[in-house]
C-alpha cells in the first residue's frame, strides 16, 4: 500500500469529484503519472485563479472529458509541480496530508506542507 507524506498508510482523497491519477479517490500514482498528481488539495478561490492564469482552468466543465470543473472547498489530487508554484506565488491551496501520497516530498518539503495542513473536515 502507498505511503503518505506522514509515513503511514495513504488515505482517500476525493470520491466526489472523483479524483486520483487513477480516478479512484486517492492520491496514487505510477511512472506513466508524468503530473505527478500527488497533493491532496482543498480547493480556494484564490488557487482556481491562480492555476486558470497558469495555464490549467480547473473550475471550467469540461463535459467531453467527463470533468465537471472544481470549486472550493473541493478536494483533488494536485499536480506536486503546481503546488508548488502556488506555494511559491504565495496562493497554495490547504493540503490533506494524511491523503498526499510520500513522493510529494521530491517536490516540496514536509515542513511546507505542514504549513498548509488543511484542519478542517476531510471528504
Amino acid at each position: 500500500m502507498a505511503q503518505n507524506v506522514l509515513g503511514s498508510e495513504l488515505q482517500p482523497c476525493s470520491y466526489d469529484p472523483l479524483t486520483g491519477w487513477f480516478r479512484d479517490g486517492c492520491c496514487n500514482t505510477d511512472s506513466g503519472d508524468f503530473g505527478v498528481h500527488t497533493v491532496c488539495a482543498v480547493m480556494t478561490a484564490e488557487f482556481l485563479e491562480f492555476s486558470a492564469s497558469a495555464g490549467n482552468d480547473l473550475s471550467t466543465p469540461q463535459p467531453a472529458t467527463g470533468f465537471d470543473g472544481l470549486k472550493p472547498g473541493d478536494q483533488w489530487c494536485l499536480c506536486a509541480s503546481r503546488w508548488t508554484e502556488a506555494f511559491e506565488a504565495g496562493v497554495a491551496p490547504p493540503v490533506v496530508l494524511e491523503s498526499t501520497h510520500a513522493r510529494t516530498l521530491e517536490w516540496a518539503s514536509l515542513s511546507d506542507l505542514e504549513e498548509h495542513r488543511f484542519t478542517g473536515n476531510t471528504a
